[in-house]
């Protein structure tokens, strides 16, 4: 991979340098690859997915793979779904690709990526040969975004809502106050429907200079392997990423997955979801915040969490010897090896995780000192019941999500 010489971003303790220091392509199916029985809580794809009624979508798209695949009927579905012209439209292969034909396409000369969020924009970026800067967003402040942080002459800046891993929701306000004539706002919205409301989401708008925002439809939806996403932005925009496609860029599948997933039926099923989710993220934060040793990142507001614990490594090996799979944290730039990112699961799955982190976190535990947003005091101990083998968790987990994504209501 091609590493020029990077430029950081602001001066102060949130500057950063965007050098090889960090495998920016290191993602969460690399910690259950080979994990055989392990319980997956290092990715954030909602588990138990796809649906019954989704499959059979997908399915019956496979009758018609004999022929090119013809995206306007999903494009259309997405405008309308967003309320905006298919011409502000781009269906891509998965939200990846979509930071690929941004770095490709666009003639940007000081591209700022905030940190720590989803590495793949500034491998990206560097891939092309962009000199990348980052603005370092810090634990002690929660990891909320300052807008004064990114650099005026930035004419591309990227950043999550919510924030992959730190699950934090920033503001739409402070992520407006970031557009400027002559700049690329992109903002990544891959986990912004497992939001209850979608609070804070800029999708569909189109009254803010240069924005850019992306989709994903495979984490709620279960779809990573299918790779279905899309652009919203200025037509002009969505013409030249157009053009560095290549032809046929999504499968008549995916095609018909998104279709799907923008349907009314889909859309209230993922609402339901999210709340679902909010529910056992409540859940999992208060055992957390019981464990002596952990802080938590936040509020958190994604279908993760982010920990700090005092030996994160020691900590994600003895896990992975339980049989839990969880996602380190230093490969995201601006964390160290004290982090450590937790998808948010069903209350068996929590409950079984949360019995054994006591154990793995070490007698004596100090944690790491100092404020991170940091979840407050816990509620009173609650009765969880004794905690399920890992195993029996997995499989409890999947039965129970499987069956509650059969029906549009099943939460």
């Amino acid at each position: 991979m091609r590493t020029p010489t990077e430029a950081g971003v602001a001066d102060g303790p949130a500057a950063g340098v965007a050098g090889p220091d960090v495998d920016l392509r290191h993602h969460g199916d690399v910690e259950v690859r080979g994990g055989g029985d392990l319980v997956d809580l290092a990715v954030n794809v909602r588990a138990g997915t796809p649906p019954a009624w989704l499959k059979s979508r997908v399915a019956a798209s496979l009758d018609g793979l004999a022929a090119y695949p013809d995206g306007r009927a999903a494009r259309a579905a997405v405008a309308a779904r967003h309320g905006v012209p298919a011409e502000r439209v781009l269906l891509t292969a998965g939200a990846a690709e979509a930071f690929v034909l941004l770095a490709r396409a666009l003639r940007v000369r000081r591209p700022v990526v905030v940190h720590p969020q989803f590495t793949e924009p500034e491998a990206a970026l560097r891939d092309a040969g962009h000199a990348v800067g980052r603005v370092l967003l810090r634990a002690e402040d929660g990891f909320r975004l300052d807008p004064g942080l990114v650099p005026e002459d930035a004419d591309l800046v990227v950043v999550g809502n919510p924030t992959n891993p730190t699950s934090v929701l920033h503001p739409a306000a402070d992520l407006v106050r970031l557009a400027r004539p002559g700049r690329v706002l992109v903002v990544d919205e891959a986990f912004m429907d497992a939001v209850p409301g979608e609070r804070e989401a800029l999708a569909g708008r189109v009254d803010v200079p240069g924005l850019v925002v992306l989709r994903s439809l495979t984490k709620t939806w279960g779809l990573a392997g299918l790779r279905i996403g899309y652009v919203l932005a200025d037509p002009a925009v969505v013409a030249e990423l157009s053009r560095a496609q290549p032809l046929w860029p999504v499968s008549s599948p995916a095609l018909a997955a998104a279709e799907a997933c923008v349907s009314p039926r889909a859309l209230a099923e993922a609402g339901h979801v999210a709340h679902r989710v909010a529910a056992e993220r409540r859940y999992l934060l208060d055992g957390l915040g019981e464990l002596p040793g952990v802080s938590v990142a936040g509020p958190a507001e994604g279908p993760f969490v982010l920990l700090r614990v005092s030996d994160g490594l020691g900590v994600r090996e003895r896990l992975r010897e339980r049989g839990f799979a969880v996602r380190r944290g230093d490969t995201f730039p601006g964390l160290g090896v004290e982090w450590l990112r937790v998808a948010v699961r069903d209350r068996g799955t929590a409950g079984a995780f949360l019995g054994l982190c006591g154990g793995c976190w070490g007698a004596g535990s100090e944690g790491v000192g100092g404020p991170c947003g940091a979840f407050p005091n816990p509620t009173p101990s609650r009765n969880r019941g004794s905690a399920p083998d890992p195993v029996s968790a997995l499989r409890a987990s999947s039965s129970i999500a499987g069956r509650a994504s059969d029906s549009p209501s099943g939460v």
